[in-house]
């Protein structure tokens, strides 16, 4: 015959949420009471149910993560690495991917989450006013990834810094003709995510400097893609004079680079440095360098955090503690001083017909 949560909670003679909590290590009961109750759920055989759980305690323990695009490496990357987080703490992952702006709308308007989750992991989302408002009225830990938050914990990567790294490094080599492939996200569910701008702001600030001007036709944006990249590159293949480096907001959009300089009978490096920024799994295969920002320590790190207010004595409090993680330049092939007798690559001007 199987034993139910109230039989144990009546021999105990504490409260159902108070055994529930017990056998579940959650904050709340005192450490002689949740050996007692331990002890005497295992003299009398009772199995715990997850249902029983959740119904006693308001407990789910499941942790959602919220994600525009499963599909693309950087979000595989940080649900990895939050994914082993929450499996090691005994919590469960539930996965939303809202694909477009149409499943963004629909998600959050059906408020999806209520009594579903214990805590939400938010991936690389400018959220709107409605959308904090949505997650706030939840009252449950909300951790973001990828930006500051004025009502949540957040984890980022300073992405202005990074960026001039990446510059520095191409100054360092002696460049001084830099091209910008950035990442223009219009079309997609993360409109309005801190990374492209800050990265391009880096760029910018870095030439700044070093007392260089800007030139319009070496800064040149599309999506953040293999072929949003290439498409990128050739756009900027086609200016009067060609730099002698590039920095790519991504390392899909260097691929994509990779590809159509040498497309065009040019090499990498010796005739165009390039540098990308992810440290992506085919960039060693590839031979780029880039710059890390430990993708998967960043959903590690989202996860300690949202854990830690999970654990906490008022869990339904939402963290607010803000996480940098780190980066650092990745040297490998892509780069490298300009030729000191270098070709200019300079176009031709349109001859006019008679």
């Amino acid at each position: 015959m199987t034993v139910r949560i109230e039989e144990v909670a009546e021999r105990a003679r504490v409260a159902v949420s108070t055994v529930s909590r017990a056998l579940r290590d959650l904050p709340g009961v005192s450490t002689g009471t949740r050996q007692r109750i331990k002890d005497i759920a295992v003299e009398m055989g009772y199995v715990a149910s997850p249902s029983a759980a959740r119904l006693a305690t308001g407990v789910t323990g499941t942790v959602a993560v919220i994600v525009p695009d499963a599909t693309k490496w950087f979000f595989g990357q940080v649900i990895a690495g939050a994914g082993a987080v929450l499996r090691a703490s005994g919590r469960d992952v539930l996965l939303y991917e809202l694909g477009d702006e149409e499943g963004r709308l629909r998600f959050f308007a059906e408020q999806r989450l209520r009594g579903r989750a214990d805590g939400v992991l938010v991936l690389s989302l400018r959220l709107t006013e409605a959308e904090t408002r949505t997650l706030r009225d939840l009252e449950i830990p909300v951790v973001v990834l990828g930006r500051r938050s004025e009502y949540f914990g957040s984890v980022f990567v300073d992405d202005r810094a990074a960026a001039r790294t990446a510059v520095r490094h191409l100054l360092n080599l002696g460049h001084r003709r830099i091209g910008l492939l950035g990442i223009n996200d219009d079309a997609e569910v993360t409109t309005g995510s801190l990374a492209p701008p800050s990265r391009v702001a880096g760029y910018r600030q870095c030439l700044m400097g070093a007392g260089i001007d800007e030139v319009d036709g070496w800064q040149q944006f599309d999506t953040n893609s293999v072929a949003g990249g290439a498409a990128a590159m050739t756009r900027m293949l086609s200016a009067p004079v060609l730099p002698t480096a590039v920095f790519a907001a991504s390392d899909e959009m260097a691929f994509g680079a990779l590809g159509v300089v040498r497309a065009a009978g040019m090499s990498v490096p010796g005739d165009i440095s390039i540098v990308g920024f992810d440290n992506h799994d085919l960039s060693p295969v590839l031979g780029l360098t880039t710059i890390d920002q430990d993708v998967q320590g960043q959903g590690r790190a989202a996860a300690g955090l949202l854990l830690e207010a999970l654990n906490s004595s008022s869990p339904t409090r939402p963290p607010q503690t803000t996480r940098t993680v780190d980066t650092h330049l990745v040297l490998r092939h892509s780069t490298r001083p300009p030729r000191g007798n270098q070709t200019h690559f300079t176009a031709e001007p349109d001859k006019e017909e008679n």
